[in-house]
């Protein structure tokens, strides 16, 4: 019963460290989270605003076809950038980006003949387990990126989109989509799929009096397309990156919060069942004081 007595202090002090851990990673998490998500917000509307100027350019049909970024073409390979963490301890977050990459790589592959069907789909993992997972597994890496840091730089996002625009132009890839996790808050992040190549122009939803054009362009509007629509890729690497980072803080925020509360609970289960084997521990005894008691006294 002593053995009992001493392996349950030994298992309340293990919880209690366990608690502090994860108490401190939760606020350090915090904390990045609150960095994390002003970037994120704050990038979200240079991107509209981006997408909205490229799409009044599209809509004049002005030097589409000369830019390589836009164009068609029949599809041999596809390239998915699947975005992930570095590290651990984020609950399903990594999971669920690996069954997001995975879904899409199955629905490219389930295209009909002639629709759009690849020949092979080779992958550019960003986070340290999105890689490790698909090289034990021998899927096809173009590139990796791992090692990106807490704080994603525009210069990361620039250089990653800029290999893809490159791999894009040399006809090496044909289609290029990005996996990564929409932040919403602290609690929900949801995975998605966005393709970035070949840029594909929105939908111009404005309108504009008869015979006055909308917008004034200099030098051109051809021109002015050339120059946005390589942006435009960078923007949304860009943009993919930093709502992922808020994404992995939001999880280990949530992931270590849910741990703590799990060993605080563990800890009062292992106090209480200490509790009770002392209280047997000494009801034995006292029983045995009164039964020698007796013996004695007869």
């Amino acid at each position: 019963m002593a053995s009992s007595k001493r392996d349950l202090r030994r298992r309340i002090r293990a919880v209690k460290n366990i608690e502090k851990i994860t108490q401190a990673m939760k606020m350090v998490a915090a904390a990045k989270l609150l960095k994390a998500q002003g970037r994120a917000v704050s990038a979200r509307p240079f991107a509209r605003e981006l997408s909205d100027v490229l799409a009044r350019l599209a809509s004049r049909g002005e030097g589409q076809a000369a830019h390589p970024l836009l164009e068609q073409r029949e599809i041999k390979t596809v390239a998915v950038v699947s975005v992930a963490a570095d590290r651990g301890l984020c609950g399903s977050y990594n999971t669920n980006m690996i069954r997001k990459a995975n879904d899409l790589m199955a629905e490219i592959n389930a295209r009909p003949e002639g629709e759009g069907k690849p020949e092979k789909v080779v992958l550019l993992p960003v986070g340290r387990r999105t890689r490790d997972f698909y090289r034990k597994r021998n899927h096809r890496i173009l590139r990796e990126y791992v090692g990106m840091g807490e704080e994603i730089s525009f210069a990361q996002a620039r250089g990653i989109a800029r290999a893809l625009a490159d791999f894009f132009v040399k006809g090496e890839v044909d289609e290029v989509w990005v996996v990564y996790s929409e932040f919403i808050n602290a609690m929900q992040q949801r995975p998605a799929a966005m393709k970035v190549l070949p840029v594909t122009p929105p939908e111009h939803t404005g309108t504009t009096a008869a015979g006055v054009p909308e917008h004034i362009y200099e030098p051109s509007a051809a021109d002015v397309l050339s120059t946005l629509v390589p942006k435009y890729v960078e923007i949304q690497v860009y943009r993919a990156l930093l709502e992922a980072k808020a994404s992995e803080q939001g999880a280990r925020m949530t992931a270590m919060g849910t741990a703590t509360d799990n060993a605080k609970e563990l800890g009062e289960q292992y106090t209480l069942a200490m509790n009770r084997v002392r209280q047997a521990t000494i009801t034995r005894e006292i029983a045995e004081l009164v039964g020698g008691a007796e013996a004695l006294s007869k």
